[in-house]
């Protein structure tokens, strides 16, 4: 028996890891693809009348087995890759593409959805009930359900491409930042915790020593402390040319074919640009709301920026170093001239956020905010470093809790949440499976850095809103909400992180146990703004980069048109993009935030405001706060529009100011 299609008797519905095999996935997926297959085609030809239940709630029940089978592969070849895993995504990539546009093209399936729709103030639907319907029908239309002849066609093989280049975009990166190291034979200026990570990243690879590797949790602070300038060099410029360096991994083509083809398929649906197209059923809505409101931060981020680079500069030369302040030279400077502003010394904070702690930190808040209690799980898992835990409130069981937090060479870059199972009451109650991955370096014991326990704070906000999701139908269950109004609860999540009494509490020195002391905590909170030009200067150019790319005709040479873009903008020499057009994976490895990395900035503005809801009480865990919180956007999902759940929240939506005050450029 195939354990993934069998049934599963491990706690809570996980999933039998450990009898689990990577040949077991193809044959299951054509299994559940079948299964799903034979669901449509009996709910598209049912001979009686459409219903809301016999058309959109089958719909939602029809891939069941697929959805469990997915849930486990999607997760593990992100945070677990093996070549058997990478073979089978590229496989699945046109076999899920061309099983989504079946399901787009099946007229008969949507002409029963078309019914309902257009019936749908006579069905007596419940509010939540009218919107489900209202989405899958905006779902169909958007995919190109209203097309026909040579134009499906035509969509349903950009669409399978396009599956097969964000696959490909993906594997590419994975590979140039597991292959690359650099051996370290100078490691002055480097604090222990940063000699530890590159110790143990040498005998991960094999190596004697030291070394300095693509993964951030290394790169960043052997960036802001290597007193070898060559070095930094080095490190930085590999950093910056992931999938540029002319090898089999080098993904510029990859970028201007996915370009280019969006644009088609925006054209193919009737839309000006992919931009207009994406950005319809966001908050947002246009294009030109979105630069409007990047470009109300980039003027006063640049003009900050343009002032730091000239005190960094100065920095520079009184090293005896001529020249121009280079991007590779930023982090350094910089981490100087904060401990000699603010004397905050990273080595000094980082034994007062071990990871355990702040793993504790975050279910402290989440149960002061919420109730919630967690209970470690002695279950078999994917990997040692993921470790789970049982989510219960009144004794109640509402989720299993995954954290797999170390980096390793299988595990692709950055940080994310994710669902092996989603929250939903149709066909009875089903709790979710909610995952954090991300890529801290290890130690003995783990320490984080301040923006590290900030990046763990934000990936629990997001599990949050699978956790607390209380909702009837998966389709708008959790995260299932608008691109940019994902990132407010996970945005929101890290401002407890700055509230004194949680540093207070969870932020005690790794081998003694002392609490951070007053002074550490009040420097460490008075510098919450520093830097922060440049770190907007980074993120704003990215995400007008993305916008531009995307709101004109695609360009023939994505690297030529990202240089015109950033030299309009005036891009200071010394900062270059966070995410540059080869590596960006928000953008290419899949459709997710095309158009849409301004997501976080558009969540900025409100989740300055919303914390803010909560210290105009005078207590930033306020019950009667947190209870609407919940009520309004934790639990509720998609199952209203995003300004509407906002403002029933907060009584109104907020403006730019509270983003520009908190990030020191009001």
């Amino acid at each position: 028996m195939n354990p993934l299609l069998s049934e599963w008797t491990a706690p809570f519905g996980l999933p039998p890891f450990d009898a689990i095999r990577d040949a077991d996935f193809a044959p299951a997926f054509d299994a559940a693809l079948a299964e799903a297959r034979a669901n449509i085609t009996r709910i598209a030809d049912d001979p009686s009348p459409p219903s809301f239940a016999n058309t959109i709630e089958a719909l939602e029940l029809a891939e069941e087995a697929l959805n469990r089978v997915a849930g486990v592969f999607y997760p593990l070849s992100g945070a677990d890759s093996t070549d058997a895993r990478e073979a089978l995504q590229r496989d699945l990539a046109p076999k899920m593409s061309a099983f989504s546009s079946e399901i787009i093209n099946n007229r008969t399936l949507f002409a029963r959805i078309d019914v309902l729709w257009q019936a749908r103030d006579q069905l007596g639907l419940t509010e939540e009930e009218t919107r489900v319907l209202d989405l899958y029908h905006r779902m169909f239309v958007r995919a190109g359900a209203r097309l026909a002849g040579p134009d499906a066609a035509r969509l349903t093989e950009v669409k399978a491409r396009l599956a097969v280049l964000g696959t490909q975009f993906s594997q590419n990166l994975l590979s140039e930042e597991r292959d690359w190291y650099h051996d370290l034979d100078d490691l002055s200026g480097l604090p222990d915790f940063v000699v530890e990570a590159a110790r143990a990243a040498a005998q991960e690879r094999g190596r004697e020593g030291h070394v300095v590797t693509l993964n951030r949790s290394l790169i960043v602070p052997f960036l802001q402390f290597s007193d070898n300038r060559d070095l930094r060099r080095i490190a930085y410029e590999a950093w910056t040319a992931r999938g540029a360096n002319g090898n089999a991994a080098d993904n510029r083509a990859i970028a201007a074919e996915i370009l280019t083809l969006r644009e088609e398929r925006a054209r193919l649906l009737g839309y000006d640009s992919f931009a207009a197209y994406k950005l319809e059923p966001e908050m947002a809505r246009t294009p030109e709301t979105v630069r409007d409101l990047l470009m109300q931060v980039w003027a006063p981020a640049r003009r900050k920026a343009a002032e730091d680079a000239e005190v960094l500069t100065r920095m520079l030369h009184e090293d005896g170093i001529g020249g121009d302040l280079e991007p590779w030279d930023w982090r350094y400077y910089s981490e100087r001239r904060r401990k000699a502003e603010h004397d905050l010394d990273e080595a000094a904070i980082k034994p007062f956020f071990s990871l355990d702690a702040m793993i504790r930190a975050a279910f402290d808040v989440a149960h002061r905010l919420f109730g919630l209690e967690f209970r470690p799980l002695d279950v078999p898992l994917y990997h040692p470093d993921a470790r789970a835990w049982e989510v219960t409130r009144n004794g109640q069981h509402l989720a299993v809790f995954v954290g797999d937090y170390f980096a390793r060479g299988s595990k692709r870059s950055g940080a994310w949440c994710t669902a092996m199972r989603v929250q939903r009451r149709l066909g009875g109650a089903q709790a979710p499976i909610v995952m954090n991955v991300c890529n801290f370096a290890k130690g003995d014991p783990a320490l984080l850095s301040y923006d590290d326990a900030r990046t763990l704070f934000h990936e629990f906000g997001h599990a949050l809103h699978q956790m607390l999701s209380n909702v009837s139908y998966a389709f708008i269950s959790g995260t299932s909400v608008a691109r940019d109004f994902v990132e407010l609860p996970s945005q929101l999540y890290e401002h407890w992180l700055e509230v004194p009494e949680v540093l207070a509490t969870h932020a005690r020195h790794v081998r003694t146990g002392a609490p951070m002391p007053q002074d550490l905590m009040d420097r460490l909170l008075a510098a919450g703004t520093y830097d922060q030009a440049f770190a907007t200067v980074e993120y704003v150019s990215s995400a007008l980069v993305d916008l531009e790319f995307h709101s004109g005709a695609a360009p023939a040479d994505p690297m030529a048109r990202q240089a015109e873009i950033l030299a309009d903008l005036g891009m200071p020499r010394a900062i270059r993009m966070r995410h540059a057009t080869p590596h960006f994976s928000h953008v290419f490895s899949g459709d997710g935030y095309s158009s849409g990395y301004y997501s976080y900035m558009w969540s900025e503005v409100m989740d300055a405001d919303a914390f803010a809801a909560f210290l105009e009480t005078g207590d930033a865990f306020d019950p009667e706060t947190a209870r609407k919180l919940e009520e309004h956007i934790l639990s509720a999902g998609g199952s209203a529009d995003a300004e509407s759940l906002y403002v029933a929240f907060r009584g109104r939506m907020p403006g730019v100011e509270a983003l520009l005050q908190g990030r020191g450029l009001a």
